[in-house]
């Protein structure tokens, strides 16, 4: 088998792996499956955490995981599927970092390793086997991995930066004061 045969087959198996965690984790936040709190549990849960307004971060937590998902799974729109889904993980990341790095602890390592995936996945593009190449790359081009992640880092920081800003007025550490 050509090198480049495995090299396309190792993506799908990573977009196909790391895309179904991705749905069916944000499923768990849209639409309450697997034991998740759907919309209304995911809210409170996100206005628990300092992420303000809760609904509105939790469809956003949602769509980018389970869309970013979807899509990454599929190979559609690969640059701004990885980039949405590494976006959402950030989030997750934030949340968990006071417990450290290890997930039996608490901390951060399991967003964290699906962000960067997400993320290698963007950027590295979904190999032959895809969508992306049925539609001729036309969401796969170099000027779409720079949108998407540039869009998602910024968005990304906005969405921290007020997650600080919340907990600080509610008299909690911030993620500076946590980590220290």
């Amino acid at each position: 088998m050509p090198f480049s045969y495995r090299k396309d087959l190792g993506l799908l198996a990573l977009r196909l792996g790391t895309g179904g965690v991705l749905l069916a984790h944000g499923s768990q936040k849209l639409l309450g499956w697997f034991g998740g709190g759907g919309i209304d549990g995911t809210a409170a849960a996100m206005e628990s955490m300092g992420f303000t307004p809760g609904r509105e971060s939790a469809i956003a937590a949602g769509l980018g995981e389970a869309g970013g998902g979807a899509l990454l799974a599929l190979g559609l729109a690969t640059p701004l599927a990885g980039a949405a889904a590494a976006g959402a993980m950030a989030g997750a990341v934030a949340v968990h970092a006071p417990s450290g790095f290890f997930a039996h602890q608490g901390g951060f390592e399991y967003p964290a390793f699906l962000g960067f995936v997400a993320a290698g996945l963007g950027l590295a593009g979904p190999g032959c086997y895809s969508l992306d190449r049925l539609t001729g790359h036309r969401l796969n081009s170099p000027g779409t991995v720079v949108l998407a992640f540039a869009l998602s880092a910024a968005a990304a920081t906005v969405v921290l930066n007020r997650r600080t800003a919340t907990l600080v007025a509610a008299g909690e550490p911030g993620p500076q004061a946590a980590a220290e």
